[in-house]
C-alpha cells in the first residue's frame, strides 16, 4: 500500500500510472498502477488458485479472520480516515461514521450471519411422485468475484461488497475507482497483516479498461456506479452468462405532508441532501411539499443550509460539507443549477462554485422548480436541494414516480399509517417514513433499487446468496427398485396415472 506523499504535488503521472488527487486542493497525493488486461489475468489466476482452500477453511475459519481484520481496522482508524479524507475530500466525520463505522459493523455482521444465510436447507416436498426422497438446497461459491466500486464511498460501497462474497467462500478482486483507490489498498494491507491467504483478496487499480478486463474474466460482477456504465456491464455479463448485481443511479424524492414534523423533516433533508456534498446514491435529490406547510418548510431548510460550513476538511468539527470528489461531477452540478435558473427557478442559497483551490460547489437551495428542469428528473449527485410545492399527496406521489430511477424515497407525516401508505405507492426499492437512508444500517434487510436504479440487492440473505450457486441435492432412500412410472410404458400404468390426476385435481373450483 503506497503511503500518501509527504508533500502534495502537481507533477504528471509517469507512464502506466494514475495520479490520485486531493479534491480539496486539486493536487496529487499519490500515484498508482494503471493495470493492463495482462495484469488482471495474473490477479485472476492467483485468485482462482487460492479459492478452493479459502472455501475449505469453512465459515468458522473465515469468521476468525474477519474479526481479526475488524480489530486491525479499529486500531488503524486514524490512518484510514486520513487516507479517505485525502483522496475523497469528504469530512472526517463522514469518513468515520459512514465508512469505518459501517465497515466495522459489517465485518461482524457477515462473520456472524453468513453461516446461517448459507446453511443447507431441507425442502418439504408436496408431490406424491417424490415420496421417499429427501431434498435439500446447498449454496456454493461462484469462484472469483469482481467488485467494481464507486468513488463516493470507496470502503462502504466497495470493500463492504467484498465481505459477504468472501464469507461465502469466494476470492475477491476489487477494482476501485481510479479517483479513490488508496483506502481499498489500505484494507488489502490489513487483510494481509491479519493472515488472509495471499490472493484471496486483491485490488486492481486502474481506469475503465481495467474494469472491463475484470468483467471479462471474473465469475460474477458486483458493480456500483452510473446507470450508463451499469447497462454496459449488465450486457457484457449477459453475453458471458455470468451473474451480476448492479446498484446504479438515484433521484430520491422526499414528500413532506401537511401534518409532518417540519423541524425533523428539514433536519433530515439538509443532513441527507448535503452529507458528502450530496454525493450519495440515495441522497435526498428533490423535495415535494404540500402547499399549507411549504413556506415554513422552505424557511427552515434555507436557514439550516446557510449555516453549513464548507471547505477543506481538517480536524473533526472543522467543516460540515467537503469537496466534490470526481472532477466532471462539478460540471454536472453547475449545469443542473444553471438549467433550473434559466427555466425560472430561484436560488435561495448557494448556486455557484466556491472560489479558491479545490473542487467545491456551494450548498444550494432551489425553489420555483418543476419537472421541465434537469435538477428534478436527472441525477445531480451534488449539494443541491430543489423544493417544489404540490397541492396534495397524490400530486406528490405522481411527481415522485415521474422519473426512471427508483432507489430510495422519504415521506414525512405524524400519522404513521398515512406515511406508510404513501411510501408504498412510491416506485422505489426502499422507503423511509420520517427518515432517510438509515435502513442501510439494518443489514438484515435487503437494499436495492427499482427501475434504472439497478438489479439485485445488498444485505440480508439476498446480499450473500447472490455470490453463490444454488445446488439442489435429492437423496432417494425409501423407494422401489422399479417404480410404476418406469419403462416399459403400459396402458395400465397410464390409466392409473390418469385416474390419480382426476382424483387429485379434477374437482371443479368453487
Amino acid at each position: 500500500m503506497p503511503e500518501l506523499l509527504q508533500q502534495e504535488t502537481t507533477e504528471k503521472a509517469p507512464d502506466g500510472m494514475i495520479a490520485v488527487e486531493n479534491p480539496a486542493t486539486g493536487k496529487t497525493i499519490q500515484f498508482v498502477e494503471n493495470m493492463s488486461a495482462a495484469r488482471i489475468d495474473e490477479l485472476v489466476a492467483r485468485a482462482r488458485a487460492v479459492q478452493p482452500a479459502w472455501h475449505a477453511l469453512g465459515f468458522g475459519g473465515r469468521r476468525r479472520l474477519m474479526l481479526a481484520l475488524r480489530h486491525w481496522l479499529v486500531q488503524n482508524r486514524s490512518r484510514i480516515v486520513d487516507v479517505v479524507v485525502a483522496e475523497n475530500g469528504k469530512t472526517r466525520e463522514d469518513a468515520l461514521l459512514a465508512e469505518l463505522f459501517y465497515i466495522a459493523d459489517s465485518l461482524g455482521f457477515w462473520a456472524k450471519n453468513a453461516g446461517k444465510y448459507l446453511a443447507d436447507e431441507k425442502v418439504r416436498t408436496h408431490s406424491p411422485l417424490v415420496l421417499g426422497r429427501k431434498v435439500k438446497v446447498t449454496y456454493r461459491p461462484l469462484g472469483v468475484v469482481g467488485v467494481i466500486a464507486p468513488w463516493n464511498y470507496p470502503l462502504t460501497l466497495g470493500f463492504g461488497d467484498a465481505l459477504p462474497a468472501l464469507m461465502a467462500g469466494n476470492s475477491v478482486i476489487i477494482k476501485p475507482s481510479e479517483v479513490t483507490p488508496l483506502a481499498t489498498m489500505l484494507m488489502s494491507e490489513g487483510a494481509e497483516a491479519v493472515g488472509f491467504p495471499s490472493g484471496v483478496f486483491q485490488v486492481a487499480t486502474g481506469d475503465g479498461a481495467t474494469g472491463s478486463a475484470l468483467v471479462d474474466r471474473a465469475d460474477m460482477i458486483m458493480f456500483t456506479g452510473s446507470t450508463k456504465t451499469g447497462r454496459k456491464i449488465g450486457a457484457r455479463c449477459g453475453e458471458r452468462l455470468i451473474p451480476c448485481s448492479l446498484e446504479l443511479g438515484g433521484k430520491d424524492p422526499m414528500i413532506v405532508l401537511d401534518d409532518a414534523d417540519l423541524e425533523r423533516a428539514a433536519n433530515v433533508a439538509v443532513e441527507w441532501g448535503m452529507r458528502n456534498s450530496g454525493q450519495i446514491c440515495m441522497s435526498v435529490e428533490r423535495i415535494y411539499v404540500e402547499a399549507p406547510v411549504y413556506d415554513e418548510f422552505v424557511e427552515k431548510v434555507e436557514t439550516k443550509v446557510r449555516a453549513l460550513r464548507q471547505g477543506k476538511p481538517e480536524g473533526y468539527g472543522s467543516v460540515d460539507v467537503g469537496a466534490i470528489t470526481f472532477p466532471p461531477q462539478i460540471e454536472t452540478i453547475a449545469a443542473h443549477v444553471d438549467d433550473a435558473v434559466a427555466k425560472g427557478a430561484r436560488v435561495l442559497v448557494g448556486g455557484r462554485r466556491a472560489p479558491g483551490a479545490g473542487r467545491f460547489y456551494e450548498p444550494t437551495v432551489l425553489v420555483d422548480v418543476d419537472h421541465t428542469m434537469d435538477c428534478m428528473t436527472e441525477e445531480t449527485f451534488g449539494p443541491t436541494l430543489p423544493i417544489m410545492k404540490v397541492a396534495d399527496e397524490d400530486e406528490g406521489i405522481r411527481l415522485a414516480n415521474d422519473v426512471n430511477y427508483g432507489l430510495g424515497s422519504s415521506v414525512f407525516s405524524k400519522d404513521l399509517a398515512r406515511g406508510e401508505r404513501v411510501a408504498r405507492r412510491i416506485n422505489a426499492g426502499v422507503g423511509w417514513v420520517n427518515d432517510a437512508i438509515m435502513s442501510y444500517l439494518a443489514q438484515e434487510a435487503p437494499f436495492g433499487g427499482a427501475g434504472e436504479s439497478g438489479v439485485g440487492a445488498r444485505h440480508g440473505s439476498a446480499g450473500i446468496r447472490k455470490y453463490t450457486q444454488t445446488h439442489t441435492i435429492m437423496v432417494s432412500k425409501w423407494v422401489l427398485r422399479r417404480e410404476p412410472t418406469m419403462f416399459p410404458n403400459t396402458k395400465l400404468g397410464a390409466k392409473l396415472l390418469d385416474r390419480v390426476m382426476v382424483l387429485m385435481w379434477g374437482r371443479k373450483p368453487r
